[in-house]
């Protein structure tokens, strides 16, 4: 593993219009397309509809389309604060970098945390679903139930695609492509001809046609339900932020990358609306038979409904099958864009003295992370199996967590963007609503999901597994939330272990706690922006 060590940081005080470090990667490598493709193959569209869909219809019945669109809404603000940030410091570290300025050393490396430990959680369900799906698209639906095979094939599967990540950011992006075209034809197709049959009349009885009323948020039933409907869909938008992640890798990294994360949320709530809505008007709402809310089909609904919409005839299989492949590949795209990420964050963490040094070491030939990418591979290796051999339970629990690690550093970008730029936030109208307003309210409605979740998850009921405090006053938990808030103390605790050995950058010697003071080049930016 031939490898060099990236440059030391430039310009790592925050200045007022900070460039960015040249950490040696490959600079120019991804435009604004290929970004975008990124953004999209990291939030898995087709696997999150086939793992969520029935639990939103669960909770809001006939009102999950206006769910799709207000879960969209605070995606849609903190991508601003994204593109914001990213146009004065196109740092690969995103949340690490900015909340250190903004904030301080501490709460960035709290932020670079939430990121890693959220990646290597969603992993193992990634990895996990990858085995799955592809003994049953090779007809071999015993070995997808076997815990043991499956395990094997996620192995090998995350194995593969951290090579495809380390051999060069093209490469990947180039497959990301093809599999994100593949999953989006699919996507549309599925939907198409669910309209089509519901609106021909050769619909099961369960169909109903598409109604104003599904978009009215005063239907829903309770604001619990709301509330617990917003909760549960707002994490299927999670993942575009890795085509800022990149942006070192891009051209014109100060704009493509930004530009990149909101159109990526937007095209995401364009095919989750298409496919809510028509799935909905096709198999109905019912908990049983084809609804979308019989428990039996809420962990594939997609696949479900796949047999039911292109019909039991050689291309009606087909089209199943190739459904089946769709939601492996989205899988697999997702795979590789976490990895991808994460080993930019550590990358970062390490070039301003935040982690180790080794993990700031770039390829020489491939000009990609080499310690932070395969570090990120065996990471997600050693935590899939360990707890794929203790407990499938909390397996599927940790994976619930994900949403307080996301909620998490998602609203600490938002608030780093507001803080950031306070001191020229009256400058213009433009300037106060895309750096101040928009991003602020987004990490308050943040903010507010992760409470509320907290107060859900805690519950001993919520989820496979429950946790009794070892010390008085010896409350009993639910594991999703011990599992996501204990992935952040710990977080917590290997930060103070860590700067006890290295201390730089906590004394705030690397990067300087500062706020943005444009000049006339800035202000000129961002306007044409």
């Amino acid at each position: 593993m031939p490898s060099s060590a990236a440059p030391p940081p430039t310009g790592s005080s925050g200045g007022a219009h900070s460039a960015g470090t040249d950490k040696g990667l490959k600079g120019g490598a991804l435009g604004l397309f290929a970004s975008t493709v990124i953004g999209l193959s990291s939030t898995a569209p087709a696997y999150s509809l086939a793992a969520t869909l029935g639990v939103i219809v669960a909770v809001v019945g006939l009102q999950s389309p206006v769910i799709i669109i207000l879960a969209f809404v605070p995606m849609f603000l903190i991508a601003y604060g994204y593109k914001g940030l990213n146009q004065v410091d196109p740092d690969c570290g995103t949340t690490f970098t900015w909340a250190s300025r903004a904030f301080g050393p501490h709460t960035g490396w709290l932020g670079g945390w939430g990121i890693v430990a959220a990646d290597i959680i969603v992993m193992a369900n990634l990895a996990q679903i990858a085995g799955q799906y592809g003994f049953q698209l090779v007809g071999a639906p015993g070995l997808a139930h076997s815990t043991l095979w499956t395990m094997v094939a996620g192995v090998v599967w995350i194995a593969l695609m951290t090579w495809i990540c380390y051999i060069g950011i093209e490469v990947s992006a180039n497959l990301q492509k093809v599999l994100l075209t593949v999953e989006v034809v699919m996507l549309l197709v599925l939907a198409v001809t669910a309209l089509v049959r519901v609106y021909s009349g050769a619909a099961p009885g369960t169909s109903q046609h598409i109604a104003w009323s599904w978009f009215d948020p005063t239907r829903i039933s309770s604001l619990e339900a709301f509330t617990t409907g917003i909760l549960t869909t707002v994490f299927i938008y999670w993942g575009w932020d890795s085509c800022v992640s990149v942006n070192e890798e891009t051209t014109d990294r100060t704009r493509t990358p930004g530009r990149a994360a909101v159109a990526s949320t937007v095209i995401l709530l364009c095919v989750y609306l298409l496919v809510t809505t028509s799935a909905q008007s096709f198999a109905g709402v019912k908990a049983t038979g084809i609804g979308l809310a019989n428990p039996d089909n809420a962990a594939d609904v997609l696949s479900n409904l796949g047999n039911e919409i292109f019909g039991s005839g050689a291309g009606g299989q087909a089209l199943t099958k190739l459904l089946i492949f769709m939601v492996l590949t989205s899988a697999a795209a997702s795979t590789q864009t976490t990895i991808l990420p994460t080993a930019r964050t550590t990358l970062s963490m390490a070039t301003f003295k935040a982690l180790p040094a080794h993990f700031a070491r770039i390829h020489p030939r491939f000009l990609t992370p080499t310690w932070s990418t395969v570090g990120m591979g065996l990471a997600s290796i050693v935590f899939f199996v360990l707890l794929s051999r203790v407990s499938e339970n909390l397996l599927a629990d940790s994976i619930g967590s994900v949403g307080l690690m996301i909620a998490f550093y998602y609203g600490l970008t938002g608030f780093a963007c507001v803080w950031y730029f306070r001191k020229v936030l009256r400058r213009s109208p433009r300037t106060l609503w895309t750096k101040g307003i928009m991003p602020g309210l987004g990490g308050v409605m943040l903010l507010y999901f992760f409470v509320y979740a907290c107060v859900v998850y805690a519950a001993p009921d919520y989820g496979s597994t429950s946790w009794t405090l070892p010390f008085p006053p010896h409350w009993q938990l639910g594991g999703v939330f011990v599992t996501g808030l204990g992935g952040l103390i710990l977080g917590a605790v290997l930060m103070l272990v860590y700067r006890v050995l290295s201390p730089a950058f906590f004394r705030k010697e690397i990067i300087a706690v500062t706020a943005h003071e444009a000049d006339e080049e800035d202000t000129e930016d961002t306007e044409r922006d």
